[in-house]
């Protein structure tokens, strides 16, 4: 892999830019594999990069039904965070944002990740409360978070509207400065390139069609639309089609997918400095390096594997933008997307072994997959590789629903599903 860096990017312009390999190679699938990666989403990618590159397991396959980056890595909003309320929460999304901090260099790709820091906003005395809770259990984990007065709030991102007369009036905020956004393809393109410098191949537009055990019961690999490939190790982490992969396997897991909508607006010039969200309106914007501004809504109220979404949610989110930042009323909408989100019942992820041997999930991110995708793929590929968790993802087994432990983390996600 010839590096990125000023020097090779000088002598390359002397040749017209044509000594660039590509990327990754699009691999035609071997018959056996160390291990494999069902998704070939950030997720995906992360874990198979992390397996290659931290313990050595270089023969390893990703396996992606459609292009890479095509589901979820490419449909979000790119928000980074790791404000999360649970002591669980707190060290797994940290762990996280740890790993954005120096993700660019560790991929020699840049990823833009940009700390322009998230603004939480209070409109009621519940709000209030909650967040000044959410400050207070943060920095107990280590977490940076701090509270800002309405006066704080506009200074910090001037198009907030902070008059006492709008419906929702702005009564302070919670900032973390450490969170803010990264180019989602970048970060998928990113992975696949140094995985597939150590060694991993990348199998797009190849489907799994079933997941073959043995007699004991353990997995002996996955069928695809190009025949079988034997594993060993097989670590599924492909989002809203989790549920309908691990039934392949002959197991039923505790999900529920539906569609997410975004959208974004015609590009500006540069006018909003942070990522600002809302839970009571439900809203959350940010300006991309284009200019656009990029909107997030809420998940719809049907289950659904289409990743298109109802026009209500849409209209709903835009009257909320239009309350907080009357600013932007006369802005145009480009366009609007939607992705397929796994959530579970208590809204946090699965991250762990299956009770199939060598199946491993990492599922039911809903609405906060992108924020974790470096911390998934490390510790995805730990536990592939030791065949045991984390402390980190210790609690996100699915046991949590037998002896009910679980990590509700529902009023965090700062999303209405």
């Amino acid at each position: 892999m010839k590096r990125f860096s000023g020097f090779n990017l000088i002598g390359e312009a002397f040749r017209s830019h044509q000594g660039w390999p590509e990327h990754w190679p699009d691999k035609a699938p071997k018959a056996s594999y160390d291990a494999i990666i069902v998704g070939a989403g950030g997720h995906g990618l992360g874990a198979a990069y992390y397996l290659a590159k931290k313990y050595g397991i270089t023969n390893v396959a990703v396996i992606e039904k459609g292009w890479l980056g095509g589901g979820n890595t490419g449909r979000n909003t790119t928000i980074i965070r790791s404000n999360y309320l649970y002591d669980e929460s707190a060290h797994l999304y940290d762990h996280a944002v740890k790993l954005w901090d120096g993700l660019s260099q560790d991929l020699n790709y840049n990823i833009m990740y940009s700390k322009r820091g998230v603004l939480m906003l209070a409109h009621n005395v519940h709000d209030v409360q909650s967040f000044k809770r959410h400050i207070h259990a943060n920095r107990l984990n280590g977490v940076d978070n701090e509270w800002l007065t309405p006066e704080e709030c506009k200074a910090y991102c001037p198009p907030i509207d902070i008059s006492p007369r709008t419906r929702h009036p702005v009564l302070g905020g919670a900032l973390q400065r450490r969170g803010g956004t990264a180019r989602h393809d970048s970060v998928a393109w990113g992975y696949a390139r140094a995985a597939s410098a150590l060694g991993v191949d990348i199998i797009q537009n190849c489907a799994v069609t079933g997941i073959r055990r043995g007699a004991d019961g353990a997995i002996e690999g996955v069928e695809t639309e190009r025949g079988f490939i034997a594993s060993r190790r097989v670590g599924v982490s492909a989002a809203g089609s989790t549920s309908l992969v691990m039934k392949m396997a002959g197991l039923d897991f505790p999900l529920e997918s539906y569609p997410l909508q975004a959208l974004v607006s015609e590009p500006v010039k540069p006018i909003f400095p942070c990522v600002v969200m809302s839970n009571t309106v439900h809203a959350y914007m940010s300006q991309s390096d284009k200019g656009e501004l990029v909107i997030g809504a809420g998940t719809d109220q049907y289950t659904s594997y289409s990743q298109r979404g109802a026009f209500h949610i849409v209209e709903h989110t835009l009257a909320a933008i239009c309350e907080i930042f009357p600013i932007f009323t006369r802005m145009r909408m480009l366009r609007t997307w939607g992705g397929i989100v796994d959530v579970t019942p208590d809204r946090s992820p699965i991250l762990g072994k299956t009770p199939v041997k060598g199946l491993y999930v990492n599922c039911g991110w809903g609405t906060g997959g992108f924020k974790a995708t470096p911390g998934a793929g490390d510790l995805l590929a730990y536990t592939m590789a030791h065949d045991e968790p984390h402390k980190i993802n210790a609690p996100y087994n699915l046991d949590r629903f037998r002896n009910g432990r679980l990590i509700d983390e529902a009023a965090a996600a700062a999303v209405a599903h």
